[in-house]
């Protein structure tokens, strides 16, 4: 958040404040509560926090959201890493039409889409000491094919014997073979449409015929290698589900909710790092998965029944410290410390200062933070715990 959304935040938290001192007081009275909060009043009264006044449409304007702590099912949960890779079908590789100096074609770089058929790059054989094999191969080829045409009606007429025939024909197959109409063109081109996932030259380089020059992923067909630490191996069986925390975004990718699965090792993928057991799960991409990218990995297995857990989003470190904001009533909140336990990408289980129940940010906890930094409570507004 910029200084200029803190000032706007901090200034309308200063008018709402201002209002509430405005109150009468006949009006202070009514607005004076009384909770009964006695389960939390003797932590609350040692803690010495201070209530948190935020009025419910700053609380809107800033995207301030509660939710129930309640106890719940969360599953167990290994963090590891991982790296999303193509599939071994999902893909294609661009290769050299023959040996000879590259140059790219415009616009051509990692991430670019392609479709079928696109030119990738030229590979310009002229540029090479030695020349063109390509173009001795083409001159053969016209002189056998003159060859053949000049024997095939004198054969019809019996005046060449079929042997002398049959070697014209075999001369000019051979030079068909031995010639190619895309080393003459020098296009490298795409076999499948998708985005270019790697580029493996660059301009001006020299290359031999056949090597690779691009990768080109389908864009649908992924999958997850998550590296898991052998001493976890004994847990890999209760592995059913995994969440990604991808690197270039902030998103957090189930793999259940992208249509993907947890899958056999794929023969084509079984290389390890020594020390890591690779568990694998099939993605369906939906745009936001870069083939090659390194990502967190939170393996899930085991369920454990009433866990109370919070968002991430709802924790807030002060000094090392980790704590909550419980909403007590319309506006009002206090800060709650917190310790916590195991996280799956998305939620974190709270080990203690919450026993389920309590109304807690969920979103909008740097906004709740800085109305707690004003430090000012309104005359009339507070709570006997």
């Amino acid at each position: 958040m910029n200084t200029f959304i803190k000032c706007l935040l901090a200034g309308m938290v200063a008018v709402s404040m201002s209002g509430c001192h405005g109150k009468s007081g006949h009006d202070a009275l009514e607005h004076s509560h009384n909770h009964n909060h006695a389960e939390k009043s003797d932590a609350h009264d040692e803690e010495g926090n201070d209530e948190i006044v935020l009025s419910p449409a700053i609380a809107e304007r800033m995207g301030v959201s509660t939710e129930t702590a309640a106890p719940g099912k969360f599953h167990e949960v290994i963090k590891v890493s991982g790296t999303i890779m193509e599939s071994p079908d999902g893909g294609s590789v661009v290769t050299a039409p023959t040996a000879g100096v590259v140059t790219l074609s415009p616009g051509i770089s990692v991430g670019s889409n392609v479709g079928r058929g696109a030119t990738i790059a030229r590979v310009n054989p002229s540029a090479v000491s030695g020349g063109n094999p390509n173009l001795a191969a083409k001159a053969s080829l016209d002189a056998a094919k003159r060859e053949l045409d000049r024997l095939t009606p004198l054969y019809k007429e019996k005046i060449v014997t079929a042997s002398e025939y049959n070697s014209a024909v075999r001369a000019y197959e051979e030079a068909k073979a031995s010639y190619s109409g895309a080393a003459a063109s020098g296009r490298a081109v795409a076999v499948t449409g998708g985005v270019i996932t790697a580029l493996n030259v660059t301009q001006g380089q020299y290359v031999d015929a056949g090597a690779p020059i691009a990768t080109i992923s389908g864009g649908k067909s992924l999958v997850l290698q998550a590296d898991v630490p052998e001493r976890y191996y004994g847990s890999v069986a209760s592995v059913s589900d995994a969440r990604v925390k991808l690197p270039y975004v902030a998103d957090v990718v189930t793999v259940s909710e992208s249509g993907g699965s947890k899958m056999a090792t794929p023969a084509a993928l079984t290389a390890t790092k020594p020390g890591y057991v690779p568990v694998y799960f099939s993605l369906t991409n939906d745009g936001k998965l870069i083939p090659g990218s390194g990502v967190e990995v939170y393996l899930l297995g085991n369920a454990l029944n009433d866990v109370v857990t919070v968002p991430i989003d709802a924790l807030s470190e002060q000094q090392g410290n980790l704590f909550v904001y419980e909403r007590l009533d319309e506006e009002c909140y206090r800060k709650v410390p917190v310790t916590i336990g195991a996280s799956d990408g998305q939620r974190v289980v709270v080990a203690s200062g919450l026993k389920g129940g309590e109304q807690i940010v969920a979103k909008g906890t740097t906004s709740v933070r800085l109305a707690e930094s004003s430090g000012v409570v309104p005359e009339g507004h507070s709570h006997n715990h």
